[in-house]
């Protein structure tokens, strides 16, 4: 019954839209990284991220970290000008202690302004945080 379904609260764990400029093209491109601040790794990590508004969606992304130790993070996908301009959803799910979790994030569009850009510790670029 769904009543006895435990479904954990996922906690420490972020991702972040970074902006980094490209000397190659001369442009600030951006990025999302998954940070992992838990005490504990996470195993058999996958991503499915996918852009959508009310005229446009995009293909769907799928991503696979096998490991990610804890106090980490990695790069996940180059986030594009014209997907930015779109409500973009990730979807983690991951394994940690031989238990699954599930957290999704949403990048709502147009978000990735200059004002809204803070420094993030972890990966010491700026960007945006998502919870």
């Amino acid at each position: 019954m769904k009543k006895d379904i435990e479904i954990p609260e996922v906690e420490n764990l972020f991702l972040a839209i970074s902006q980094e400029y490209n000397i190659a093209f001369k442009s600030n491109d951006h990025y999302a990284y998954l940070i992992n601040k838990k005490d504990a790794d996470l195993e058999m990590v996958l991503i499915v991220s996918k852009g959508i508004d009310e005229h446009k969606e995009t293909s769907v992304m799928r991503h696979k970290i096998e490991h990610l130790p804890a106090r980490s993070f990695a790069k996940v996908e180059l986030m594009l000008e014209d997907i930015l301009a779109l409500n973009n959803h990730f979807k983690v799910t991951f394994f940690e202690n031989n238990r699954m979790f599930e957290k999704e994030f949403i990048l709502k569009k147009n978000s990735i302004k200059e004002g809204a850009l803070r420094h993030i510790d972890i990966l010491n670029k700026r960007g945006i945080l998502l919870k």
